[in-house]
C-alpha cells in the first residue's frame, strides 16, 4: 500500500490553500510535542562490573551483572542452582513490559536452539527454547510441516512467544502455546523437570504461559500440521463499512484481521484462506514509506481532522491491493523494522466489535496517533495464565512510534479495556497488579501458589513480577 510523503503534502497544501487555514488552530497544533520524554535509543551506560541491556523498543533498560548464555542444559541448570543472585530469562527482547530487567543475571537460551527431534508418526517436533520462530518454520518446511498459525513477528524466541501467550488471528485458531505437548524446565533449585499433561498436569497448564516465573524452559515438544498454502487478500476500505461486517468476515475466512489508520477513515483488512493453487509472487513491501507519509500527514494536518481525512482518502489506494498465494509461514509472520511501543488487550469475543469502534473514535478525536490499530480474533485454550482461557477473545492493539509519548495508552484506553472485561497481553504495556489479575484469571491464585512452591526465595522475581504476583521485593 504505497503512500508517499510528497503526494500527501502537496495535496494537503493545495487543499489548505483552497479553503484557507485557521491560523490559530494550526499554530496550536504545530506547537505540540509528541516526543517521549527521556527517550534514548542507545544501551544504558553500565557501571563497572555490569553490562547494558534494553528491549527492542527501548522502553525497558537494565544493567545486570551479566548476560549469561549457557551452551547446554547442564550448564544452564548448574548456573541457576549456584547463582547467589536473581535470574531473569530473556528472549529476543520483543516484550514491551518489564519482564526481563533485573539487577541480577539476564539469562538467554540462544545456544539452546534448533530442531532436536521430529516424530514422523505423530508429526511432533522438539525444539530448543531459544529457537526463533522463523528458524523453527524453516526447519519444519524442510520436512513438509508447519505450525497451524503464527504471530505477526517472526524473530521472537519460542520461549518468549509461548511464555507471554503470543498469538496470531483466526476465529477457530488458538494462540501458539496451545501447540505445546511437553516441555523441559530448569526449576529455581536447578532441577530439570520433564513436563506434560499426562505426567504433571498442573505444572503443564501453568508452564505453557509462565512469564518466565517458574524457571527456565529449555525445550518444547510441539504439534505440527502438514505444510499448507494460503491465499492472501488485502483490501483498503472505509472503516465504517468494515466495522459493519466483522462477524461475517471472521466466520468466512480462516484468518481475518484489520488495521485502522487513525485520522484517515480507512482500514486495511487482510484475510488468509487455505488453497491448493500455485505460489505467486508477492509485491514488494512499502510499509516504511507509508508509515513515514502517515506521520507527515499527522504532523502537518492534524490541526484539521476533516482535511487530514480528505487528503488521505484522495491519495491512498482503495479496493483490493494484494492478492497472491504463498506458504503459510511466509505470509503470516514477518520482521518489523520500525520500532514502536504497543498496548494490546484481549476482550471477551462479543465485546470486540463495539470496543474497537470506541477505540477508532477515541483515536480520531485525539488526533496525535498515526500508527495503525490492529484487530484480531483468537480461540480459547486451557493454560492457567492464557488471556484466552475460558472463552474466545477479540484482540485490540494500539501503537506509538518508539520515540513518541504513549502515556495516553494507560490514561484513556486501559480503563476502557478493563471496563469491557479485557485482559492485557503479558508482553505489551499495561499497569495492572496482583488484585487486577486475581479478578481476571480464575486460576491466578493457583499459579501464584505453584510459583511460591517452586521458587520460595524469589530467585526468578523482579519488581514487575513481584507486582503481578503480590510479593514483597527486596532488591
Amino acid at each position: 500500500m504505497r503512500l508517499s510523503r510528497r503526494s500527501l503534502l502537496v495535496g494537503g497544501g493545495v487543499a489548505a490553500a483552497a479553503v484557507g487555514v485557521p491560523a490559530a488552530q494550526k499554530l496550536h497544533w504545530n506547537g505540540k510535542n509528541f516526543a517521549q520524554e527521556g527517550y534514548d535509543p542507545s544501551l544504558p551506560v553500565a557501571p563497572d562490573g555490569r553490562v547494558g541491556w534494553m528491549n527492542w523498543s527501548g522502553a525497558q533498560k537494565a544493567t545486570p551483572r551479566e548476560l549469561v548464555l549457557p551452551v547446554n542444559e547442564n550448564e544452564l541448570a548448574a548456573f541457576v542452582r549456584d547463582s547467589p543472585h536473581r535470574v531473569r530469562p530473556a528472549g529476543s527482547g520483543h516484550s514491551f513490559t518489564a519482564l526481563a530487567p533485573t539487577d541480577g543475571y539476564i539469562l538467554q537460551t540462544n545456544y539452546l536452539s534448533g530442531l532436536k527431534a521430529f516424530d514422523d508418526q505423530t508429526g511432533e517436533a522438539t525444539f530448543g527454547s531459544g529457537t526463533l520462530i522463523f528458524e523453527a518454520c524453516q526447519a519444519l518446511a524442510e520436512r513438509g510441516r508447519a505450525f497451524d498459525n503464527l504471530p505477526d513477528v517472526d524473530v521472537q524466541t519460542l520461549a518468549g512467544a509461548f511464555s507471554t501467550a503470543t498469538h496470531g488471528t483466526g476465529e477457530n485458531l488458538p494462540a501458539l502455546h496451545d501447540n505445546i505437548t511437553a516441555f523441559r524446565i530448569v526449576s529455581p533449585n536447578g532441577d530439570v523437570l520433564n513436563v506434560s499433561r499426562e505426567i504433571t498436569p498442573e505444572l503443564f497448564e501453568a508452564g505453557k504461559v509462565s512469564l518466565g516465573a517458574l524457571g527456565v524452559i529449555t525445550e518444547y515438544k510441539l504439534r505440527t500440521v502438514p505444510a499448507f498454502k494460503l491465499r492472501r487478500q488485502a483490501i483498503v476500505e472505509k472503516i465504517d463499512d468494515l466495522l459493519d461486517t466483522i462477524e461475517e468476515r471472521a466466520a468466512r475466512h480462516r484468518n481475518f484481521e484489520f488495521f485502522y489508520l487513525p485520522g484517515t477513515g480507512l482500514a486495511l483488512s487482510i484475510t488468509h484462506d487455505e488453497t491448493d493453487k500455485p505460489v505467486t509472487e508477492a509485491a514488494e513491501s512499502d510499509d516504511d514509506e507509508t508509515m513515514d507519509a502517515l506521520k507527515q500527514l499527522r504532523d502537518q494536518l492534524g490541526w484539521a481532522p476533516w482535511l487530514r481525512k480528505r487528503i488521505a482518502q484522495a491519495n491512498l489506494p482503495t479496493g483490493l491491493i494484494e492478492d497472491y498465494v504463498g506458504w503459510s509461514h511466509e505470509l503470516l509472520a514477518t520482521t518489523r523494522p520500525i520500532r514502536f511501543n504497543e498496548m494490546e488487550f484481549h476482550l471477551p469475543r462479543q465485546e470486540g466489535p463495539r470496543t474497537v469502534k470506541d477505540v477508532v473514535r477515541m483515536l480520531d478525536r485525539k488526533g496525535e496517533a498515526y500508527w495503525p490499530v490492529e484487530y484480531r480474533h483468537i480461540a480459547s485454550d486451557s493454560a492457567w495464565l492464557s488471556p484466552f482461557q475460558g472463552g474466545p477473545r477479540a484482540s485490540i492493539a494500539i501503537h506509538a512510534a518508539a520515540d513518541e509519548r504513549y502515556g495516553y495508552f494507560f490514561k484513556d484506553f486501559q480503563p476502557l479495556y478493563l471496563a469491557r472485561g479485557g485482559r492485557p497481553h503479558w508482553g505489551k504495556h499495561h499497569s495492572l497488579g496482583h488484585e487486577d489479575f486475581a479478578s481476571l484469571y480464575p486460576d491466578f491464585e493457583q499459579f501464584r501458589a505453584l510459583r511460591r512452591e517452586l521458587d520460595p526465595n524469589g530467585k526468578f522475581l523482579n519488581p514487575h513480577l513481584a507486582n503481578i504476583f503480590g510479593e514483597q521485593f527486596d532488591a
